[in-house]
């Protein structure tokens, strides 16, 4: 069946249903920063108590138990000098409670320079982090294979076998993304939650492509009579629109230092337990923070490998604890990611469309999926855990090379001590064991 003739059959749309959908909440800046970033850096300083947030550019979030949090008038009055002794604008300012400090967006002067504008920001002792606005974009592939199978993926993995004993139930998983279409019929009821930290355009917001199409890889409805089944059907998604398409139709899509940041901070205060981002893009101090005190709450974070990190590229994720993914029969990947398929993978599009996706983008979402059937088992599970387990439970035969990958259902298996996974071969079946750890035989 040609791609055309398998567009046909899922471009159908099915917007006769009658569908509930999550509130689209705008938590975006006033001015939009997506044009010169060149123009902007992101300075910060400490932010020592809990009051009333009272700035207009402030977007209040709380600690537990703690309704409101905002800047201090200490850290408004530092900021505020800075700015005059710098000649600096304010374009945006935000309050981070995770990591206890006051933010800003600051426009430079058109005579500036912005490297030695940081590097005397760097050396101001009022300054907790100054660094630039960079920009990330998303991770993905464009689709040129007229010949494909329906979810590839899905059945490579395993999966079915695998939701014998987890469907990933309640597990909160945050994708900071582009938006995703909040009212397609294969997501009603999996978003609880949605945000715009881009702009106020909530139409747009579900008619972005990368974002839908990894929602579905993730938790599509199992048992709906429509379209495909998620990883894990029984996860529950928060999408923080944090990217915006780069144009009408494409998955290509980009972000900036200051969406990721309240994105992620979002996902903090939201209490997921993974965060997807299939994202690349530069090393960036203050998203690293934000990425360190989630590991340090125990979220998960699982993010697109990237073949350049060497050359001091694509460093987003190049960090401790972070669990990265390469799509299956790909090379040439920093380290050691594990590998999810990723090449031609039937999931959703807006409009209650289904078509076929390529890229580490959906192998992310794969694993992504994985680990939350893991947490449904065993909600102690650390980073390092479940990476171990997808690791040491992959098949055997050829070890770990790219052509292989996770194994949801040997996995699990893994996880609940009980329960064996018949479709492997003799050599590399995994059988659950009362210990809970993996047993490859």
């Amino acid at each position: 069946m040609t791609r055309w003739a398998l567009a046909a059959l899922f471009g159908i749309s099915l917007s006769g249903c009658v569908t509930t959908s999550v509130s689209i909440e705008s938590r975006a800046t006033a001015q939009r920063l997506t044009d010169d970033s060149e123009r902007y850096i992101v300075a910060a300083v400490d932010n020592e108590n809990l009051i009333p947030a009272v700035h207009a550019g402030s977007t209040p979030r709380g600690y537990d138990g703690v309704t409101v949090y905002g800047p201090t008038s200490r850290a408004r009055q530092r900021m505020q000098a800075l700015e005059n002794e710098y000649g600096l604008r304010e374009i945006t300012a935000w309050p981070i409670a995770p990591l206890h400090m006051h933010c800003a967006v600051l426009e430079i002067p058109s005579s500036g320079n912005r490297a030695r504008v940081l590097a005397a920001l760097s050396n101001d002792r009022r300054i907790r982090l100054a660094q630039p606005l960079q920009t990330f974009e998303t991770r993905t592939e464009n689709y040129d294979d007229p010949y494909v199978g329906l979810q590839r993926g899905f059945q490579q993995m395993h999966v079915p076998a695998a939701h014998e004993w987890s469907r990933g139930d309640g597990v909160r998983i945050a994708i900071v993304d582009t938006g995703a279409d909040t009212e397609h019929p294969d997501l009603r009821g999996a978003i609880v939650q949605a945000a715009n930290f881009v702009d106020s355009d909530a139409r747009q917001f579900r008619e972005d492509r990368h974002g839908t199409e990894l929602a579905g890889v993730i938790a599509a409805v199992a048992n709906n009579r429509e379209g495909i089944v998620g990883v894990a059907p029984g996860a529950r998604l928060l999408v923080f629109k944090a990217c915006w398409q780069l144009q009408e139709g494409a998955d290509a899509a980009r972000c900036n230092s200051f969406t990721l940041a309240k994105a992620l901070a979002a996902a903090l205060d939201a209490h997921a337990q993974i965060v997807n981002l299939s994202l690349s893009g530069p090393q960036d101090p203050l998203l690293a923070e934000l990425i360190s005190e989630g590991l340090r709450r125990g979220i998960l974070f699982i993010g697109a490998a990237s073949s350049n990190a060497a050359n001091g590229i694509d460093r987003l994720l190049r960090q401790t604890g972070v669990i990265e993914v390469a799509s299956g029969g790909t090379q040439g990947y920093i380290g050691t990611p594990l590998y999810a398929p990723g090449t031609e993978i039937l999931t959703l599009l807006p409009g209650a469309h289904y078509d076929f996706a390529s890229g580490s983008s959906l192998a992310t979402a794969h694993v992504t999926g994985t680990a939350a059937l893991l947490l449904a088992a065993n909600p102690n599970l650390t980073a390092a855990a479940v990476y171990q387990l997808l690791r040491d439970t992959a098949p055997i035969t050829s070890g770990l090379r790219a052509e292989d990958g996770v194994d949801a259902c040997a996995a699990v298996v893994a996880v609940v001590g009980h329960g064996s996974c018949e479709h492997l071969p003799a050599q590399s079946r995994v059988a659950g064991g009362g210990s809970g750890h993996s047993a490859v035989q």
